[in-house]
């Protein structure tokens, strides 16, 4: 099993960076997990972000924010709506399901006398 995040917004920020004080650079991105294995993949609700400043190369940790950056923060939260939760069977999930409905109907088939011996 496989967990990745894919991208659900990115956005420049035009705030000032607590670490350089620079007015360009900060750059906000929010994730959703997607969790994938062979027989489904899915979309959970689990989301994260991260504040990078690309003027001095480094990551704002939420500790570092400013009040101005908290703001921005939350209303681009509330302007991104995560994905709802879905998940999506396989290829091989579809197999095994359907070798198991035949299984199931040769069964009945055969309880109810229809092959013979």
């Amino acid at each position: 099993m496989s967990a990745s995040f894919f991208t659900l917004k990115e956005v420049d920020l035009n705030n000032n960076c607590p670490e350089c004080y620079s007015k360009k650079g900060l750059h906000l991105t929010f994730k959703q997990k997607l969790v994938e294995n062979a027989f489904y993949k899915a979309v959970t609700k689990d989301t994260s972000h991260t504040l990078y400043c690309h003027t001095c190369n480094t990551e704002i940790y939420p500790v570092q924010w400013t009040h101005e950056i908290e703001q921005v923060f939350a209303y681009q939260q509330r302007a991104t709506p995560a994905k709802p939760r879905s998940v999506k069977l396989t290829k091989l999930s579809w197999i095994l399901i359907a070798l198991d409905l035949l299984l199931i109907l040769a069964i009945i088939l055969y309880v109810f006398g229809v092959f013979e011996n």
